[in-house]
């Protein structure tokens, strides 16, 4: 993987993620040059300063961005809209859950974000799903007038910002499937903006999601999939298992045993995925202590449970995954005896796309989950 900050997993995953996301060089090189030598503190410190120099390169950005715009070069402006989303979204990822401004960022954002929708990709709108007497917000692209539809959930930290930046909704397109991307309670919007906190039966919002593109008129009904990455790796497998409506689901990185995960966090076994850990996770969690916490983090946890999927299963993960081991892969595969077909794909670092859910080649992987979902709704 390539590493800006030698010897710093956490924000070398934040670099090569933006990179991989449609961030450019130079203005990656322009965002972190300022920083280098506090990425050598470790991965906490500096984390501030990380967000200032990013959000620079940002709204330098939006800047130019606003003067194409009022040129009427719509393009140049919505590409640049869109790189400066794609910036804030990955540092303010890296930002303590205590940080007081860290919603000021967020909701930029979600601004630049819909700047970007507007000028260059009209096929892409936010949406609300209902849930609970509240929404999950989400995106979703339209690839055609009646087509399948692939839900996707994130993970611990990262946005529906992030998941469109990544560019997995446009490669389904491009294949006629539509993508529904949500911020799930714990997630994105809806934990730093409505206070949704996450949980372990996961298909409350899978249904939730069901529900509400069965309302829709261009959605093949029999066609609706699920993928999730990182920890979405749990909950797309444990929602799949008990939503039935579901035509297929993929575990975009293997989190067979996330409450074991944190117990190797514990004893500083493995890598973490953001600083200030265990602030985020009991902020996700909407937790007050890591006692407390780990306790209720041993029932994530897909024993007993992926032997209920019953509909195609894919498990991709990363031979070099520092943060789930790739022996869950292996147990989550080897559970799935009910599947009518189940696949394991395991990245290698000889072809890239070998940690975790294959931020270091993101194409590679995209691809062959995206030719995957294509393969099995045909």
């Amino acid at each position: 993987m390539f590493e800006y900050f030698p010897g710093n997993y956490v924000w070398n995953l934040g670099v090569v993620a933006t990179l991989n996301s449609g961030g450019l060089i130079d203005e990656v090189d322009r965002a972190c040059r300022p920083i280098r030598e506090l990425g050598a503190q470790g991965a906490d410190v500096g984390t501030k300063e990380f967000m200032a120099s990013w959000a620079a390169v940002a709204e330098d950005l939006a800047t130019q961005a606003a003067a194409d715009e009022a040129a009427g070069h719509l393009r140049t402006a919505g590409q640049k809209y869109l790189r400066a989303t794609n910036y804030l979204a990955q540092a303010e990822r890296m930002q303590s859950a205590r940080q007081p401004d860290r919603n000021v960022f967020y909701r930029r954002c979600l601004e630049l974000q819909q700047k970007a929708f507007d000028l260059i990709d009209p096929a892409t709108v936010r949406v609300e799903i209902p849930f609970e007497g509240t929404t999950l917000p989400a995106y979703f692209t339209k690839a055609a007038s009646h087509a399948p539809v692939i839900i996707l959930f994130n993970g611990l930290d990262s946005t529906k910002e992030h998941m469109y930046s990544s560019g997995f909704s446009q490669e389904l397109a491009a294949r006629g499937v539509s993508t529904l991307m949500v911020d799930c309670p714990g997630s994105g919007e809806a934990l730093r903006l409505q206070g949704l906190t996450s949980r372990v039966e996961s298909e409350d919002w899978a249904t939730a999601c069901v529900d509400y593109l069965l309302t829709r008129d261009d959605v093949v009904a029999e066609k609706i999939g699920l993928v999730g990455w990182s920890l979405g790796g749990y909950y797309a497998p444990r929602a799949a298992a008990f939503e039935k409506r579901l035509a297929l689901c993929v575990a975009w990185g293997a989190n067979h045993d996330w409450g074991a995960v944190q117990k190797r966090r514990l004893e500083r076994e493995g890598e973490n995925p953001v600083p200030h850990y265990w602030d985020h996770v009991l902020w996700v969690w909407g937790e007050s202590d890591v006692d407390t916490f780990i306790t209720k983090a041993a029932a994530v946890n897909l024993d007993g449970v992926v032997e209920k999927i019953t509909v195609p299963f894919l498990i991709a993960h990363g031979e070099n995954d520092r943060q789930i081991p790739l022996e869950y892969a292996h147990r989550s595969y080897e559970q799935a005896v009910n599947a009518p077909r189940r696949d394991l794909r395991i990245f290698t670092k000889e072809e890239g796309g070998a940690e975790h859910i294959g931020l270091d080649h993101f194409a590679h992987v995209q691809t062959y989950i995206a030719d995957w979902i294509t393969d099995v709704f045909q």
